[in-house]
């Protein structure tokens, strides 16, 4: 196919590739130090009341050593009630500052910027993790979930941005909003998820309303120097590419975010909705007049060539999950050598256990099909 030839063709010539050891600099006036973030992978090892355990502390602080230039958390829940998996780091209490404010230290003493995601599960919160029936924007059979009230919704987005202000007292240099992955906020983005008839719901402005509050929250309360970005889908959990698009142009309109960190799943492939094919995913995004906005993009980024195929097509960093995982260092090792390959699949228990993930991160990984070897 065209779409697919095109990426490639960018790669023929080595004087357009950009230099992965270049400075990032944000509309906030803070700088990242190349094009490389670690992306906010879950791994279930922190305490279960949301305090950081020395194994989350290990695994993070590791990817900051190895070249990350921005060292993003794990999604991190602004409500007990939005917890949404074993094990996983907290920021809706100051009983969690202390152990964020060490992790924040370790990871900006290697010159990587710390970033906490702020995260709520909503109606994709276990029930019997998080102890009572999830939240919804709108009831959901399927999910036993219910709808949140107008005054739970307030409070919801003022939640979210008490859990800035935390993240920034906790030594945060930034945060990440996940509007992403069928989570709460996606869920409010979604028309067919989201029923309200309220303020919240119906119009893509309404359904969307929450999200330019808490950024609007957050940057007031957090300052003109906060790292600011905004997470989403491009498809899929209910949400539509055209929409997505209209949300990302309004979001850099704003004047108000720093980055746009769009989670494609694949960056190359066509979008599932007929009327938008003809073009990857990813050139839906990179056609839209970013302004001072940073772009970055995760999906399907596991090689040093996937990394360079990735930045040649108008993105500015690059956003590694997988990678990151089985190699702690990998910006060093593909700055070092373009084309760079992890280690293969299976990956042996004693590989990731010297790449700094403990047990119960290795045995989340194994759910993962052909990840986790002997």
């Amino acid at each position: 196919m065209i779409f697919q030839a095109n990426h490639l063709q960018l790669l023929s010539g080595n004087e357009d590739m950009k230099n992965l050891k270049d400075e990032i600099k944000f509309p906030c006036g803070l700088s990242m130090k190349n094009r490389f973030m670690l992306a906010p992978l879950t791994n279930t090892q922190s305490h279960e009341d949301g305090v950081l355990s020395d194994d989350e502390f290990k695994w993070l602080t590791m990817r900051a050593k190895g070249g990350f230039g921005l060292t993003m958390s794990c999604a991190s829940h602004v409500q007990a009630v939005g917890k949404g998996f074993p094990g996983q780091l907290g920021i809706f209490g100051d009983e969690h500052i202390e152990g964020l404010k060490r992790l924040t230290d370790e990871i900006k003493s290697h010159e990587s910027l710390a970033v906490a995601q702020l995260h709520h599960a909503g109606m994709r919160s276990p029930e019997d993790i998080i102890g009572e029936q999830s939240v919804c924007p709108s009831d959901d059979e399927e999910t036993n979930s219910r709808a949140l009230t107008l005054d739970e919704v307030k409070r919801l987005r003022d939640n979210f941005i008490e859990a800035g202000v935390r993240a920034k007292k906790a030594g945060y240099e930034g945060a990440e909003i996940h509007g992403a992955h069928g989570y709460i906020l996606c869920q409010f983005l979604s028309s067919d998820i989201n029923r309200r008839d309220d303020e919240y719901g119906g119009t893509l402005e309404n359904r969307s309303r929450i999200i330019f509050e808490i950024v609007d929250g957050i940057r007031n309360e957090c300052g003109p120097e906060f790292l600011l970005g905004v997470r989403l889908s491009a498809e899929r959990f209910g949400i539509k590419l055209g929409e997505t698009k209209e949300v990302c142009k309004k979001l850099i309109d704003t004047n108000k975010i720093d980055f746009l960190d769009m989670s494609l799943w694949d960056s190359f492939k066509e979008p599932v909705e007929e009327e938008h094919k003809g073009k990857n995913l990813l050139e839906h995004f990179t056609e839209l007049d970013f302004k001072d906005v940073q772009l970055t993009v995760a999906g399907n980024i596991r090689t040093g060539e996937n990394v360079h195929e990735i930045l040649n097509n108008k993105v500015d960093f690059v956003t590694v999950g997988r990678a990151a995982i089985l190699h702690h260092d990998f910006p060093l090792k593909v700055i070092e050598n373009s084309g760079f390959e992890p280690i293969e699949l299976p990956a042996p228990r004693s590989h990731l256990i010297k790449e700094g993930l403990s047990d119960k991160f290795i045995e989340y990984m194994g759910a993962w099909p052909g990840f986790v070897g002997e």
